[in-house]
């Protein structure tokens, strides 16, 4: 069981006279536990030490348990650090850094202690999707990002929701899904019935991120044969970002959403390859306002081995 909130700052309820660390973790827990539960079909509740669970909570000193020899879960290292870290199906192992100066609110540095502040609900929200079952996104936006505490989004995106559905299945979370579907809540009231009704909308696997259609290719795409191992860099729209547009970037008309190390870099205005076989290809960049094109421009990479 957890051993209560640490450190020098944590803050009760407005009114509440007197702070209970152990009601405080419990509290915190729960709030993570409501995050999941509302949005898909599980339900969770807290069980004494020595029954049976799904899930085991503790945080825990710097050498603990399985770190020393998992190499998937660093050992703690006091403040700030490794926060927490949780194991897969169907192990359930949650576990906290009793380190941390762990407060109910947003994480932010403590000018008058000298340390940082970690939002237990936040962490333990995020380690909770490790425990279900999901590993990081590469959604900037979404909870399961690498560095959603640092961001500080705090929702569940769709992202994780597409992956609860991929893992445990698509059910609608209440019995009258099918009725408003038949009358038309699918696309009048589509936020409320992606989040209720998933099923009965044919919600459940759609693509989680939100992409803009490529344009097809400018006539005038420039050819570069580039020999193999090479880094390329292609500039977009330098003289035209000064109006306000968005950049978007494609290979063979496919969005490209992320930087994968080793083989792509995405920036702003700016994207860098290295060259091989699979970083052939046309790639095209779009400024876009609102709706409207700025302007295009367009890259044949060919690889000269």
């Amino acid at each position: 069981m957890p051993r209560g909130l640490t450190g020098p700052e944590c803050f009760p309820d407005p009114g509440q006279k007197e702070w209970d660390p152990g009601l405080a973790t419990r509290r915190g827990l729960a709030a993570a536990f409501r995050m999941w539960s509302d949005v898909s079909p599980f339900s969770f509740r807290e069980v004494a030490p020595e029954q049976p669970s799904d899930l085991r909570i503790g945080f825990y000193p710097v050498n603990h348990t399985d770190c020393l020899v998992s190499p998937l879960h660093h050992c703690f290292d006091g403040p700030t650090g490794e926060l927490a870290h949780a194991f897969f199906p169907p192990h359930g192992g949650i576990h906290f850094d009793d380190s941390e100066y762990w407060v109910l609110g947003p994480t932010r540095y403590s000018w008058k202690k000298g340390v940082w502040l970690t939002d237990l609900v936040h962490v333990a929200a995020h380690e909770i999707g490790h425990a279900l079952g999901l590993m990081h996104s590469q959604h900037g936006r979404a909870l399961m990002h690498l560095n959603a505490t640092l961001r500080g989004w705090k929702a569940l995106s769709q992202d994780e929701l597409w992956g609860l559905h991929r893992l445990y299945g698509c059910l609608d979370r209440l019995f009258v899904c099918a009725s408003w579907a038949r009358r038309g809540f699918c696309d009048t009231r589509r936020r409320l019935m992606k989040r209720l009704c998933p099923s009965s909308c044919d919600f459940c696997y759609e693509f989680p991120f939100p992409t803009v259609p490529a344009p097809p290719p400018p006539p005038r795409t420039k050819t570069k044969l580039v020999p193999e191992g090479r880094n390329v860099t292609f500039r977009c729209g330098q003289k035209i970002l000064h109006k306000k547009g968005k950049v978007y970037w494609y290979k063979d008309q496919e969005p490209l959403e992320f930087s994968y190390p080793g083989y792509l870099a995405l920036g702003e205005a700016h994207l860098s390859i290295i060259a091989n076989a699979i970083n052939e290809g046309t790639y095209t960049c779009v400024v876009r306002r609102r709706q409207r094109v700025l302007s295009t421009y367009s890259w044949r990479i060919r690889v000269r081995s």
